[in-house]
């Protein structure tokens, strides 16, 4: 079997795992590349080159966000993942847990991970890698890798939403607040959020976006109904997608992106709000 066609049967688990780690298709795509590049200069084709391949994408993507960390401290406003357009969870089959790895609520907690942690965390429950093989690619113990797989994981399912809804009950919350939304309903918006939600809004500088989270529902519903009615902001359709494995909105403006919104969830409530408004991070989201 030659080296291309290898490659290309796991090119699709090294997107996933450079994803996931760096929370950017562009560079998830160009760690793959490098990881080609990579896998071309190899003198001889390993005994199993899924754990090669892996190891080494990892190890890239290590690199890459020790460096991307450096960028964020410059970044202007609030960082948000690069929104990757699905075609829905039954693309993951039944995996839930694979699909919720995706969601911007899971991606952004991952954020309080240091690189090796989330590369550990990642392999371990995600993907479900042995040990043995996560301790070889980050150059730790295995009792170290358990260690930090245990500590990442009563940390996460502490700040993550105990309730989950079914995929009905969102998609019915999404339903109502776009009609909600689209008519400027302030108060019915208001009872689809939680009392304290947050609304985050990444423009990268490049477009106007809050600065700063907002916080609470008064707050977050006045300002949503304000870029309805606003005459600076021409008038932009919108509908439900699906934005990570999730349902999400895709606001476009004369047929081209303008902005996606990805939820979290708690109990019947909207908990928080991912607005990716940066036009760099939506370049992506064109074939829609």
């Amino acid at each position: 079997m030659e080296r291309l066609e290898i490659f290309n049967q796991h090119r699709s688990l090294l997107f996933a795992i450079a994803y996931r780690m760096l929370g950017s298709a562009t560079d998830a795509e160009d760690m793959v590349q490098e990881a080609w590049i990579r896998w071309q200069l190899t003198q001889a084709i390993a005994q199993s080159p899924k754990a090669f391949l892996s190891s080494l994408i990892t190890r890239l993507c290590i690199d890459r966000l020790r460096s991307a960390r450096v960028q964020r401290e410059k970044y202007v406003g609030i960082w948000l993942p690069e929104p990757l357009m699905t075609d829905g969870i039954n693309a993951l089959g039944d995996n839930a847990e694979l699909a919720e790895s995706l969601s911007f609520a899971f991606l952004m907690l991952l954020e309080c991970l240091s690189p090796t942690e989330r590369a550990i965390f990642l392999l371990r429950e995600v993907f479900d890698y042995d040990y043995s093989e996560i301790a070889k690619t980050v150059g730790k113990s295995i009792p170290n890798c358990r260690q930090i797989v245990r500590r990442a994981r009563q940390h996460l399912v502490i700040r993550r939403p105990s309730i989950s809804l079914s995929l009905e009950q969102k998609e019915e919350i999404i339903e109502q607040f776009l009609i909600s939304w689209n008519q400027g309903d302030l108060h019915k918006l208001i009872a689809l959020m939680a009392e304290d939600i947050t609304f985050f809004s990444d423009g990268g500088g490049q477009v106007t976006a809050a600065q700063r989270p907002l916080q609470g529902c008064q707050k977050v519903a006045r300002f949503l109904v304000a870029i309805r009615r606003s005459r600076l902001i021409p008038t932009f359709s919108s509908q439900i997608v699906w934005i990570n494995h999730q349902l999400g909105i895709l606001n476009t403006m004369e047929g081209k992106p303008q902005s996606t919104f990805s939820f979290e969830f708690s109990g019947q409530s909207i908990q928080a709000i991912f607005a990716v408004v940066n036009p760099e991070k939506l370049k992506a989201v064109n074939g829609i």
